[in-house]
């Protein structure tokens, strides 16, 4: 088959999205969407990159710093979101044996936060809007920086994504607790405390330290995301309330009315919106990880997970945690309370390296125990996903040190170790591992085009990754700052090498891609967004 044909029809003629139920299609719209806006915010890093070794004419510092704003939003929003979105709203019924509870709501999920982003994007593209991703108060209403038109169009592109995540939220919940026409009755309150983890935790008070699969309502990985998702809503409550508040403040200023005056604690605020902003990190990255990475060992061994009280044990306490340790992005401000900055800042954090290396240690150990496996794509990617949080997680724990964070705090370390060393490699390779896997299964057997391409793009990522966070980090420790701009060549060096590794990152994303168009085919790609004769009806069965 030739070049042409195959980019046109896919590989081997195999793809046809003709064939595709609503869920396959719904899915491959979130992967395919959420991974050109992973490309958005790939090559907006790049330019920053290039600005950080020597700014260029092409850039000026407004576009600068909107670039600055939009990336990190781009990559949370836009391209994670949708991609671990649309994947557990496949996962969790095919789990459960069930239809997903909405095909609606989960098609507007996917058009919420698909616009959303794109609204927020164009307009700091436009109007260089860059109160910075904190949105710390009172800076996203400074009127005297941002026009209050342009901050009230970037406000409501983010309101737009946690509407949406609402409803992501409420169809996980309700395809879980609810019983299919015919299906035995669920037993909601049972199944519930299950899914949160609580059955594996009175387990082990119990003395059960055994426990199979079928002791169990509810399939470990949906417990994971299940869990998850809890945060997930608490986060986007916050989010939209903060989002809300700004609003006002927006519009107020649009029709002659400037309420900066009024009485908005500081301290109050950071601590709101740190608490719901870390919880994307718990939710999302932590315990959506995890559940990741039980379910791709147990499906990549076909094995029960090893441990699995002690993971569901874990799960639930972590409930506690991620409610109380967002203290440690509020080390260094002094008007924080010593109790927090202690409590929650160090304590619970550091309670956060047992939780996360419990669950490295259970899939290490499920993998082990299935040993001779087969290198297969999904597996070196977890294997990856897990070195990166093996690196990330303990960087992290460092600047949650009241001392350590005095030089640390607001530096390239932050960003770069420990930020995009967990995001790059530990979350985004964990996905990787699961589109691989799930590739198949979503295009009803296609053959990846080049399995050279996948090798290429597993280890430029990998090394791009993390060698990017590593010299970001050299730079972070020799006094580097982060949303700063140095014009002196003081850290030229580090920031070159920074940038090379950008580059590869970028390169592995383009292989990639390419193996995946290939795969597809653009008619195959663009099939999943067209309607076919099985869209007729939204109930059929998932696979």
């Amino acid at each position: 088959m030739s070049f042409a044909t195959t980019l046109v029809n896919g590989n081997k003629g195999k793809f046809d999205a003709g064939t595709l139920t609503p869920m396959q299609k719904l899915t491959l719209r979130f992967v395919v969407v959420g991974l050109v806006y992973y490309g958005f915010a790939a090559i907006e890093g790049m330019l920053m990159r290039i600005y950080a070794v020597e700014p260029i004419e092409l850039i000026d510092t407004k576009q600068y710093f909107g670039i600055l704003t939009a990336h990190p939003l781009v990559g949370i929003f836009g391209s994670t979101y949708l991609i671990v979105f649309g994947a557990f709203l496949f996962l969790v019924p095919f789990l459960l044996k069930k239809p997903l509870w909405s095909y609606r709501l989960a098609t507007w999920t996917w058009g919420l936060i698909a616009g959303g982003v794109a609204v927020f994007w164009l307009d700091g593209f436009i109007s260089h809007y860059a109160p910075l991703y904190t949105l710390y108060w009172p800076l996203p209403a400074d009127f005297s920086q941002f026009s209050p038109v342009s901050g009230a169009i970037f406000i409501t592109g983010i309101a737009l994504i946690m509407v949406g995540t609402l409803f992501f939220v409420v169809n996980i919940f309700a395809t879980l607790l609810y019983t299919p026409p015919g299906a035995p009755q669920v037993d909601r309150g049972a199944t519930l405390l299950d899914a949160l983890g609580f059955t594996g935790l009175f387990n082990l008070f119990r003395g059960r330290r055994r426990a199979k699969d079928s002791d169990f309502l509810v399939p470990l990985p949906v417990v994971a995301i299940t869990r998850g998702t809890v945060d997930v809503a608490l986060n986007a409550v916050v989010i939209l309330f903060t989002g809300v508040l700004i609003l006002v403040y927006m519009v107020a200023k649009i029709f002659g009315q400037d309420l900066r005056q009024s009485a908005i604690d500081a301290l109050l605020y950071k601590n709101w919106f740190w608490w719901g902003l870390d919880l994307v990190a718990d939710g999302l990255v932590l315990i959506f990880v995890a559940g990741t990475w039980y379910l791709m060992a147990t499906l990549i061994t076909g094995r029960s997970l090893f441990m699995q009280n002690w993971a569901r044990a874990a799960l639930a306490v972590e409930l506690v945690v991620s409610w109380t340790v967002w203290s440690h992005h509020l080390l260094s401000d002094q008007g924080q309370p010593v109790f927090l900055k202690v409590a929650s800042g160090e304590m619970v954090t550091a309670f956060e390296l047992i939780t996360q290396g419990m669950a490295f240690f259970i899939t290490l150990a499920t993998l082990w125990a299935a040993r001779p496996l087969t290198m297969t794509n999904p597996l070196k990617f977890l294997i990856g996903g897990l070195l990166g949080f093996a690196l990330a997680v303990p960087a992290g724990i460092l600047q949650a040190d009241a001392g350590l964070n005095r030089i640390l705090h607001n530096t390239q370390w932050i960003i770069g170790p420990h930020v995009h060393v967990a995001i790059l490699i530990g979350l985004t390779m964990t996905l990787y591992s699961a589109i691989y896997f799930l590739l198949p299964i979503l295009t009803n057997g296609a053959e990846l085009w080049s399995q050279k391409l996948a090798n290429v793009h597993f280890w430029l990522h990998l090394l791009g990754g993390i060698g990017m966070g590593a010299f970001m980090g050299m730079a972070g420790l020799r006094g580097m700052l982060r949303r700063t701009i140095y014009y002196d060549g003081e850290f030229e060096p580090y920031m070159w090498l920074a940038g090379i590794c950008g580059a590869m990152l970028l390169v592995a994303f383009g292989a990639f891609l390419l193996n995946i168009v290939m795969t597809l085919g653009l008619k195959g790609a663009l099939g999943v967004f067209k309607k076919s004769a099985l869209d007729k009806d939204e109930l059929l069965p998932i696979v």
